[in-house]
């Protein structure tokens, strides 16, 4: 463990953009790139406000670096080679961890982005990109609620220009 990096049992306490306070030991919570130059630069113990993270998903993303803190999760290979996580080599508790609903698996995405949690983000991208892997553009709109606002000429032209994308 580098010197930056906090000892054993050493707390920080991080807050939620809902104000819920949440203390973590050190050593977590630097799991976030962000909170290790926060840590790194004030060298106080003032609670950390995370003005872009909510306490429900500040939860789970907490969740996720307690799990990890000891053991790093493995690189997830790109391109992904299944629709199915467990068959891209990724751990059985990851795959379990990002089976929740789309609005908080995006949430995920922006707050591993936010707080710099590489592992994270890598696995919540995983995920969305195993439920689009494998299906028609019109089956990813209805996956995602996209209204598809092309005309049927500008349809046409777009599949023309790309259809380089659909070749197997």
């Amino acid at each position: 463990m580098s010197e930056s990096k906090a000892a054993d049992g050493e707390m920080v306490i991080l807050v939620s953009n809902d104000g819920e306070k949440f203390p973590v030991e050190k050593r977590v919570a630097q799991m976030s790139e962000l909170v290790t130059t926060v840590t790194e630069d004030e060298g106080s113990n003032d609670p950390i406000p995370l003005p872009d993270v909510k306490s429900s998903v500040l939860q789970k993303v907490l969740e996720f670096c307690k799990h990890h803190v000891d053991s790093p999760m493995p690189t997830i290979e790109k391109p992904l080679k299944s629709a199915e996580l467990s068959e891209c080599g990724v751990p059985d508790w990851d795959t379990k961890f990002v089976q929740v609903d789309q609005e908080l698996l995006f949430e995920l995405i922006l707050a591993a982005n936010y707080l710099d949690i590489k592992p994270l983000l890598d696995l919540s991208c995983a995920k969305v990109a195993s439920m689009i892997k494998g299906k028609t553009p019109e089956e990813i709109r209805k996956t995602f609620n996209i209204v598809n606002d092309f005309t049927p000429e500008e349809e046409a032209q777009v599949r023309e220009e790309n259809k380089w994308c659909e070749e197997t």
